[in-house]
């Protein structure tokens, strides 16, 4: 055990907090408060369409909808694409549940295809296989921050006349070959959940696209139906991203290529330190993985080794915190029992799920604290 480790005997590293950034921002937060209060307006006013903006023209898009969540984004956007009963949509047993629960919410089925067991993403040559009749959308999830291989998908969307929605409710500012995120698809879809890379003080969402029809669909949609007070041309829903919470990410979207630019600093920083140790036999954990074609925002630094659940305790007996993102894959969830799907259907999602530790990742964490984690980590595999 490190000198370092050993100095530091009261320790409490959480997995993730915004005590230390709200801390740095509170003159400028209470400021969008006051701001927002002293204008009286509170739904889609001007900062929701700053916002939209700002968001749509750093994903390289045409249009940004500020939606309530970023479940509800992609809600929306299963429904502007013409979406629903009957229908398929393809995506990934390794995510959060909003991603399959918007796919039965409207109606259509959830077809799961197996992950890479590099990055954990959607493995895009095991989704041609899948394809029927009835298929009619991809939902690829940038997952933890790294970019799916998005040219497969819209190749194979292309020649399949399929609709793309892209999950990337944990990677704005994520890039697939200098192109970002959400900019492939027919639509984009962010999560403005205060964990999130760019958070609100509550829930928030986005969705971003280049086409003009769905763009003015989900403008629809997002305001029940109405293009005029009180004149309902479609049953819609009331999703909509408030005035307060569109004030405070606008503050912090002039930080959010610096944050970023951090997570990359800390995840390079926790790899050169696992590297002076994984080589030996007792050392044994996957690292995260950036694929040459990516430009990894590290929502989440999490690496996989079948000691997952000892090592998490280990790591708590230090007062240092950890997550598993997810230890349930979706087709084994109760809900989606009616699938008729089994242990064993989707063994690298499974293996992940059983396997996958994230590590305290947030701009605010220090470098040393980082030296702390490795050092107990190491403490582990040494023992």
């Amino acid at each position: 055990m490190s000198n370092l480790l050993l100095q530091n005997n009261q320790i409490n590293i959480p997995s993730f907090t915004l005590v230390r950034q709200n801390s740095m921002l509170e003159k400028e937060l209470l400021e969008c408060f006051l701001q927002v209060v002293n204008q009286g307006i509170f739904i889609l006013n001007e900062n929701v369409k700053v916002l939209e903006d700002k968001v749509s023209n750093f994903c390289q898009a045409n249009y940004g909808i500020g939606v309530a969540s970023g479940s509800d984004a992609l809600d929306l956007s299963l429904i502007a694409c013409g979406i629903g009963h009957g229908d398929e949509v393809i995506t990934t047993p390794f995510t959060f549940f909003a991603t399959a629960a918007a796919i039965s919410r409207v109606g259509a089925k959830p077809v799961f295809v197996d992950i890479d067991p590099k990055t954990w993403n959607i493995d895009v040559n095991l989704i041609e296989e899948k394809i029927t009749s009835k298929t009619k959308a991809i939902i690829p999830v940038h997952l933890f921050g790294c970019p799916v291989e998005m040219d497969a998908i819209m190749q194979i969307a292309k020649k399949n006349n399929l609709r793309v929605i892209e999950d990337a409710a944990q990677a704005i500012g994520a890039q697939y070959c200098g192109e970002k995120v959400g900019s492939f698809g027919d639509t984009g879809c962010f999560s403005f959940f205060p964990t999130k890379n760019l958070g609100a003080f509550g829930d928030g969402g986005m969705i971003v696209t280049k086409d003009s029809k769905i763009a003015e669909k989900i403008k629809l949609l997002r305001i029940h139906g109405a293009k005029n007070k009180y004149c309902h041309d479609v049953l819609g829903f009331n999703s909509r991203l408030d005035e307060l919470q569109a004030s405070i990410l606008n503050l912090k979207f002039k930080y959010i290529e610096l944050w970023t630019q951090r997570r990359r600093e800390l995840a390079i920083l926790y790899n050169n330190l696992f590297q002076e140790h994984i080589r030996t036999d007792r050392f044994s954990i996957k690292l995260p993985q950036e694929p040459d074609y990516a430009y990894h925002v590290y929502h989440q630094y999490t690496i996989q080794t079948k000691q997952r659940d000892e090592l998490q305790n280990h790591l708590k007996s230090y007062g240092i915190a950890s997550t598993v993102y997810y230890p349930i894959p979706l087709h084994l969830q109760k809900v989606y029992s009616s699938l008729g799907h089994h242990q064993g259907d989707f063994p690298v999602s499974e293996d992940a799920c059983n396997e996958v530790l994230s590590l305290p990742m947030f701009p605010e964490l220090t470098n040393e604290e980082v030296e702390i984690i490795v050092d107990a980590i190491t403490s582990f595999f040494t023992r």
